[in-house]
C-alpha cells in the first residue's frame, strides 16, 4: 500500500536557538514562537537548514506553547554541534500539510 505525499507549503520562518538537554528528548532546539509562526500547537512536519545544512523533520508541540525539534545524532553529527548552550540558526522553508 501506498500513501501519497502530503503537500507541502511555503514556509519563510528563521530562528536563533540554543541547543537544549532536557526534557522529553535527550538533544533538542526550542523555537520560540513557532505556535503562531505555524499557526498550531500540533506536531508538523517540516523542511529547512539548521546552520546552513540542508534537514527535514517533525516539530513536537512542547505542551507550553513553542515546538520543539528534537537533534537526532545525524542531525548533531551533520552541524558539528551537540552540546548544551551552543547557538543553531534554524530555517524554515517548507511544512507538509
Amino acid at each position: 500500500m501506498t500513501t501519497a505525499a502530503q503537500p507541502t507549503q511555503p514556509l519563510d520562518a528563521r530562528f536563533s536557538c540554543v541547543i537544549a538537554k532536557d526534557g522529553a528528548f535527550p538533544t533538542y532546539l526550542e523555537l520560540a514562537d513557532s505556535a503562531e509562526v505555524l499557526g498550531t500547537r500540533r506536531a508538523v512536519r517540516v523542511a529547512g537548514t539548521l546552520d546552513g545544512h540542508p534537514f527535514a523533520a517533525t516539530l513536537m508541540p512542547s505542551g507550553r506553547g513553542p515546538h520543539w525539534l528534537p537533534l537526532k545524532k545525524a542531525l548533531c553529527a551533520q552541524i558539528g554541534k551537540s552540546e548544551a548552550g551552543a547557538p543553531v540558526q534554524v530555517h524554515l522553508a517548507e511544512r507538509a500539510g
